[in-house]
């Protein structure tokens, strides 16, 4: 026990001691007697509770209460037995009702000392039932029951304390009060010694606890307070796989709700760790790879080969080999690669796990690439129990390691920086390809999210664009593919569509003159799509058309050449996207003012009609720009083409 303790307790046994021997000794009332009598036995009560470990939190509030009712039973007590005479002691007058109040308040505060000694005494049997309700929780009965579950975390076995997690988990997940009830009476530090050193039900019950309770960000501060990080880390390493998963869900809602948990787990092992469960089992082993071929020129490469750039140039070789069917320097068209690319694509994404694995390995298996981490599980133990592990629970291990690096990336360099140099774009690459139904659809949609989240930050930092995006990269041409297989499939399911729009809108400045695959596929969706698709379509070209992009012109003549110009007046016509789509066609009116199609769309009455618009022209961002288009459209048109809008 602390010294706040011990000092907290010893006011009350001093009064107690005090009350006991005033009353009863030379007073003949029967009132008296029965003060004197709850009086010792408070202070034994109190005396037993000084040699326990105590439950601070209740005990903070019972030892007020307790020390208010003997202040008011030693104030009672001092006016019956004051220095006089025993006959005027006798015949002392003193309020008789004061009594019976004092006498219950001395009642309430001994069954409240009881019911801390019950909680904080560990018991042989575990009783597995409540303790009872105490008075100081009668306003708010579930109090009591947090109280008697947290401090079954403290001195209950393993057993009990696994079903309590259990049970707080529970609350915390029916209610956001409760959860902040749990933090607030200390429920936190024993949930963290449990997901340390507790059994797997027990870590797995504290693990759910503790990801429930970071409800928003002050909670998850007061977790990050307690350590929970370094823990979380720890625990994506030595738990059985069941554990770790439900640790990287709880990664996931921390990170979510505070930033700073972003910067503590990059500066664990965390990220490393979720990568090496995403990784495993989708792409295979480091020693299991070399990069074969038909030629001496695709065979493993030698020691010297260990840097990426070089592997890239080989596997170039390769596909340009005319084993592609395409020439060397020449792309190919839509309508030549449309078979053929998605007959191959499947084929070649292997190959491209092949290539990146095997420039970060050399050919006796040590790390090819100095300071780079290894991220595969080391040992044949934890391999092999990996593998024994039921494909349900491996599912859901990916999904939920999926689902932490998308909330632990998102807005932040360090993090999107240490997934790109893993295997991990590769392996998003692949579960984008993979997914269907169940486990696999909620595997696609995060590892989306997770990719969306990166080219978010890409975007916005050229360093990172340039290693993780740039045209040459393997990983970066295998994701693309993915994503824009996803968009020109463009099925109903707009939940993986959205962040695939998304991420190719980020992208949009990494795209070369020869790649001409991308725009058509976004225009297309512009046409009868639901307004979060819509938008996100729009706002992706945008990115393509806006002046910031250096290949601002081809791409604006790819979205008019697509059709795009028409939904785009309708859009801002009648639609709910007035001014994204507007501020998109003004992008084109002054790339392309030249083009027929705006003509025949009709894009300078738009235009025209829209600076008469109040609440367009006072958008800031449309002000200028919506007068420098209908400018550069004007020198192209005649206003004589332009029909009267009514």
């Amino acid at each position: 026990m602390g010294e706040g303790m011990k000092a907290m307790l010893a006011k009350p046994i001093q009064l107690a001691d005090q009350v006991a021997k005033q009353a009863g000794w030379q007073c003949f009332r029967p009132e008296c007697m029965e003060l004197r009598t709850r009086a010792e036995k408070l202070a034994a009560l109190l005396r037993q509770a000084a040699r326990a470990e105590l439950y601070e939190r209740p005990a903070a509030r019972i030892m007020a209460d307790t020390e208010r009712a003997l202040n008011k039973a030693e104030a009672t007590a001092a006016r019956c037995f004051q220095s006089h005479s025993r006959l005027r002691r006798f015949f002392t007058l003193n309020p008789v009702s004061a009594l019976p109040r004092t006498l219950a308040l001395l009642d309430t505060a001994l069954q409240d000392v009881a019911w801390l000694l019950s909680i904080s005494t560990p018991h042989a049997d575990d009783d597995d039932g409540l303790h009872g309700l105490p008075n100081i929780a009668q306003n708010e009965p579930i109090l009591s029951q947090i109280w008697d579950h947290i401090a079954r975390l403290h001195n209950g076995s393993l057993a009990a304390r696994a079903d309590a997690a259990g049970i707080l988990a529970s609350l915390a997940r029916d209610n956001a009060h409760y959860a902040k009830l749990i933090i607030e009476e200390d429920g936190v530090a024993p949930l963290v010694k449990l997901l340390k050193d507790g059994t797997d039900d027990g870590q797995e019950a504290a693990a759910t606890a503790l990801g429930l309770l970071g409800r928003d960000e002050e909670s998850v501060e007061k977790l990050l307070n307690a350590g929970v990080c370094s823990v979380f880390a720890a625990a994506l390493k030595e738990p059985p796989m069941r554990v770790r998963a439900v640790v990287a869900e709880a990664i996931a809602s921390l990170a979510h709700h505070n930033q700073r948990c972003q910067d503590l787990l990059a500066q664990t092992n965390a990220v490393r760790h979720l990568v090496s469960h995403l990784t495993a089992g989708t792409i295979q082993e480091h020693s299991r790879y070399s990069v074969t071929g038909n030629s001496s020129r695709n065979a493993t490469p030698p020691a010297s080969m260990t840097s990426l750039h070089s592997v890239v140039l080989a596997k170039t070789f390769s596909v340009h080999d005319g084993t592609s069917g395409f020439p060397a320097n020449e792309p190919p068209s839509s309508s030549e690669a449309s078979d053929g690319q998605q007959q191959a694509g499947k084929n070649q994404m292997q190959s491209v796990v092949q290539s990146v694995i095997a420039a970060k390995t050399t050919t006796n298996g040590v790390t090819g690439l100095p300071g780079r981490a290894m991220l595969t599980s080391n040992g044949l133990s934890g391999r092999g129990l990996r593998e024994a592990e039921d494909p349900d629970t491996k599912a859901n291990m990916k999904a939920m390691a999926a689902k932490a690096l998308w909330k632990l990336a998102r807005g932040h360099v360090g993090v999107c920086k240490s997934i790109t140099e893993s295997r991990a774009l590769l392996c998003f690459a692949k579960l984008l390809e993979q997914g269907a139904g169940g486990a696999g659809t909620d595997l696609q949609f995060y590892s989306a999210m997770a990719i969306m989240e990166i080219t978010r930050v890409a975007e916005h930092n050229l360093a990172l664009r340039q290693s993780a995006f740039k045209p040459s990269s393997l990983a970066a041409k295998a994701v693309m593919e993915q994503l824009l297989r996803i968009v020109s499939k463009g099925d109903d399911d707009d939940d993986l569509i959205r962040p695939c729009i998304t991420a190719l809108g980020c992208l949009a400045r990494t795209f070369t003159a020869s790649e001409t695959r991308v725009v058509g596929p976004l225009v297309e969706l512009l046409d009868d799509r639901e307004l979060p698709v819509t938008k996100e379509t729009v706002v992706a070209l945008t990115k393509f058309a806006c002046t910031e992009n250096h290949l601002h012109v081809n791409h604006c003549k790819a979205i008019v050449d697509g059709g795009g110009a028409p939904h785009l007046v309708q859009l801002v016509y009648l639609g709910d996207l007035q001014i994204e789509a507007l501020i998109l066609l003004c992008y084109i009116a002054m790339h392309v003012p030249e083009s027929e199609e705006l003509a025949r769309a009709g894009v300078l009455a738009v235009l025209l009609w829209a600076s008469k618009q109040a609440h367009m022209v006072q958008d800031l961002r449309v002000e200028t720009l919506l007068a420098d288009a209908k400018g550069r459209l004007e020198l192209f048109q005649s206003r004589s083409s332009i029909s009267v809008i009514h």
